[in-house]
């Protein structure tokens, strides 16, 4: 496996990353468990996990990952072996501080939140969840509507955020910031500001990556590079889409689809562009979803891709992908396929 740097930062991550949001929800404690002896046995030592989580974040729910991550800590003592990334969530969620965006006090409030379920004194990369001005991720994508937002306002809360993030660098509870479903102009004032006021600098942006939602490829992907703000690609799989079990309306049990009664994902578009996919892996014999990560992984902006499962099966299967690189055939498959299906979500 791979290993990359996390910005300019100096801290190593394999270049695959441990997903956690459904242990809480649609799994157990022990199945988390399980499944990260199983990504540390394959040599993952990147985790990432936030507040909000167990998916869909609730009252009942939230908190709950964070605490079996931090039951497995207690009980291995091996905290100092992973690098370990949180989240703050970014408002609207009235279980969430009231509902509260993202700012100076909801940051201390929520940092030392995590670190008491996650029962670890630093969280090496803390981030913002999603963008609490709006933004074009999730389904957002058709209503996204910038000229809404206030450019004070907006600036105002980046800067009180980055004064009270470097101030918890300074006090060792984190050690590196992140942004999560965010802009190329977001990034940019974030970093704008950090060298302005001598404040942290963001290391990474974790954003959606895959077949389906390439959206990094353009600004965001100039941007990471002149920058070093690395992504972390979530949900390579399309949430599950890629591998074609939702094709036909099909409605598996225990899935996201069936677990949160509909998957906005799927529509006519997303399901013509995946046909297309299968059929790639199927000519070249490759599993589908670990031709999805395998992609992600090769892309030149990707620090880390972040997988996650909701079996060990599945799992494993994912975790085939750390050794997979794919063909000049199989690239070329890929891209001929995105000319013909550039924007099914």
């Amino acid at each position: 496996m791979d290993m990359k740097t996390l910005g300019r930062t100096g801290i190593a991550v394999t270049d695959i990353c441990l997903g956690t949001m459904t242990w809480g929800s649609q799994n157990t404690q022990d199945e988390g468990h399980a499944q990260i002896a199983m990504a540390r046995d394959a040599g993952i030592n990147f985790m990432d996990t936030a507040e909000l989580y167990a998916v869909p974040g609730s009252p009942e729910t939230s908190g709950r990952t964070e605490e079996i991550i931090g039951n497995w800590f207690a009980a291995n003592n091996d905290r100092d072996k992973w690098v370990l990334a949180s989240k703050i969530g970014g408002g609207g969620n009235g279980f969430l501080r009231g509902g509260r965006r993202a700012d100076g006090p909801s940051l201390r409030e929520a940092l030392d939140g995590s670190l008491k379920r996650l029962k670890t004194d630093y969280i090496d990369l803390y981030q913002i969840h999603w963008a609490s001005r709006g933004h074009y991720h999730f389904e957002n994508y058709w209503r996204y509507a910038p000229e809404k937002q206030d450019t004070a306002d907006v600036l105002a809360n980046l800067e009180d955020m980055l004064d009270v993030l470097g101030d918890l660098i300074k006090a060792g509870k984190i050690r590196a910031i992140g942004v999560s479903n965010e802009t190329t102009w977001g990034i940019s004032q974030w970093l704008r500001i950090a060298e302005a006021k001598g404040l942290p600098r963001l290391a990474s942006v974790q954003n959606e990556y895959n077949f389906l939602r390439r959206l990094f490829d353009h600004d965001l992907a100039e941007l990471s590079h002149h920058e070093d703000v690395g992504l972390l690609a979530y949900s390579p799989l399309a949430a599950g889409m890629l591998t074609g079990k939702y094709l036909d309306d099909a409605n598996p049990k225990g899935s996201r689809k069936d677990y949160q009664k509909g998957f906005w994902r799927q529509n006519e578009f997303s399901e013509a562009a995946t046909r297309e996919y299968l059929a790639l892996a199927k000519a070249h014999g490759l599993e589908p979803a670990q031709m999805a990560i395998a992609f992600c992984r090769s892309r030149p902006f990707t620090t880390s891709t972040i997988i996650g499962a909701t079996s060990i099966e599945q799992l494993a299967v994912n975790l085939g992908a750390k050794d997979l690189t794919l063909s000049p055939d199989v690239l070329a498959g890929i891209d001929a396929i995105y000319r013909r299906h550039p924007r099914p979500l």
